[in-house]
């Protein structure tokens, strides 16, 4: 069944979403917002398909004790790479029953929110805490990028993967950016807390930009330690945000006077006496 919603609001965009009978949408821990009343919740330790299912069949309770446990650990692997990757471990089910039913989530930074359709002939990707929520016949999964470097959670190295047929609705700060790298010469870099999603067919890297020269030492005097940038390369969809968790934390921050320093505070201080 094909998800009906509509994506509401202006600088803090909200997704309401209208459950057909027996229809189930997941979403992350903290992107539930409201329900009616017949909308049931659960929640589970696994996405999408991990759950034991009534009946026979592969993957049912007809499995038998194999059956059982192969869902087990399949469950306890998808939870270890979720902890790995610093998310949320529980997903949040809501199934409507006795009629349609209403739910609505949001993301968790002011901006906008985007719906995707997956037909099942490619993956999306996304950027960790990019992720909404989805149709049930939608499956979640982890992605590490770059290696043993993405064992480190470093921004830009995990990704959230969706598979299946489906919407997806995923949100990001900021507005919206489209672009395709095989307009540009094929490539495209952009800065890490930029990127929200992109087609499977995109390939993706990380490089580091700054070392121990001029440019390094100012950057680590000042805060900072170089800059990371995300090489974008194939013909594809890509979405980036116009404002990254980055900057918007630092402009909190400035508004709030926290980046002052006190008579004694910081590396450069100045005293009257």
């Amino acid at each position: 069944m094909t998800l009906q919603q509509q994506i509401v609001g202006n600088a803090m965009q909200m997704a309401v979403c209208t459950l057909k009978p027996g229809q189930t949408v997941y979403c992350e821990a903290g992107k539930f917002l409201f329900k009616t009343a017949n909308v049931s919740m659960e929640t589970r330790l696994g996405g999408p398909g991990s759950a034991p299912r009534q009946g026979g069949g592969p993957g049912g309770q007809g499995g038998g004790m194999g059956g059982l446990l192969r869902q087990a650990m399949g469950t306890a692997m998808q939870v270890g790479q979720r902890a790995l990757a610093g998310e949320s471990l529980a997903f949040q089910y809501f199934t409507a029953a006795g009629g349609e039913g209403t739910v609505g989530f949001a993301g968790v930074l002011p901006g906008e929110m985007r719906a995707l359709e997956l037909n099942g002939s490619r993956a999306w990707f996304a950027e960790k805490d990019a992720f909404v929520a989805a149709e049930e016949s939608v499956r979640f999964g982890i992605a590490f990028a770059g290696g043993r470097q993405g064992m480190s959670g470093g921004e830009g190295f995990i990704l959230e993967k969706f598979t299946g047929t489906g919407t997806v609705i995923i949100a990001g700060a900021g507005n919206f950016i489209d672009l395709n790298p095989a307009d540009f010469g094929g490539r495209i870099e952009v800065d890490t807390g930029c990127i929200v999603a992109f087609e499977e067919g995109i390939q993706y890297g990380v490089q580091r930009i700054g070392g121990l020269n001029r440019q390094g030492i100012m950057n680590a005097v000042f805060g900072g330690e170089g800059l990371s940038l995300a090489t974008l390369e194939g013909n594809g969809q890509v979405i980036l945000q116009s404002m990254t968790i980055e900057g918007l934390a630092n402009a909190l921050k400035k508004a709030q006077g926290g980046d002052k320093q006190g008579p004694t505070g910081g590396m450069f201080s100045t005293h009257v006496g």
